[in-house]
């Protein structure tokens, strides 16, 4: 069986939870149909740092597609990403107390790279299971930009048989009982993604393993 990962983050700015990973999680170890095993990884709120574990996770791993999923609080829908933009450029410090201010993430890099999933079908699947759903085109330039482009830079360079892309959830809420801010249940956000990865999961085909 292959693998389709998942990736998270650790909380940021004093939250105590990240809905990233609490969704990321919540999807450890399902199937989707008979063909691929969600695989979950925790990554750290740290320029260049989340990249370097992403790429060594898809190197242990070997999976067909990656996910990676971040928090964006304030937004209203569950949110597929167009583009990474080659850009780092923080409001606030990110894990490691970093704040870089217009560096680019890779100097020789191109401008942007596109995902390379099924975003527009993501979506519909998303709206017809009734989860707030649209396409954004821009994912901001902290941390989640960051591994996101790194992501999308690994496989132009050395894996370009894997597709990959970025999704931003909104607040949990738990997290935003104490807050003016949309938000939506855990259970809901892990709908979606499982609904967004069941179209990545469509869009890959059978398995490349092949089974007794």
């Amino acid at each position: 069986m292959d693998a389709i990962l998942v990736t998270g983050f650790e909380p940021f700015q004093g939250e105590a939870l990240n809905p990233s990973w609490e969704v990321a999680r919540s999807l450890a170890g399902e199937t989707l149909g008979v063909h691929y095993k969600i695989i979950a990884r925790r990554l750290p709120t740290v320029y260049g740092q989340a990249g370097e574990e992403l790429v060594q996770a898809i190197r242990d791993i070997e999976p067909r597609a990656v996910v990676c999923l971040g928090e964006a609080g304030g937004r209203t829908h569950v949110t597929p990403e167009r583009v990474a933009i080659n850009i780092m450029d923080a409001r606030i410090p990110d894990n490691a107390g970093q704040k870089p201010v217009d560096e680019p993430i890779a100097p020789d890099g191109p401008a942007a790279y596109f995902s390379t999933l099924p975003i527009r079908a993501m979506v519909e699947a998303m709206c017809q299971a009734n989860v707030p759903a649209h396409i954004s085109n821009t994912a901001g330039t902290f941390v989640c930009n960051d591994t996101f482009y790194r992501l999308m830079h690994f496989i132009a360079e050395q894996a370009p048989g894997l597709i990959g892309g970025f999704i931003h959830v909104p607040y949990m809420t738990e997290q935003a009982l104490n807050k003016q801010a949309p938000s939506l249940p855990l259970a809901t956000l892990t709908a979606g993604i499982r609904t967004a990865l069941t179209v990545v999961a469509s869009a890959l085909g059978p398995s490349s393993v092949p089974r007794c």
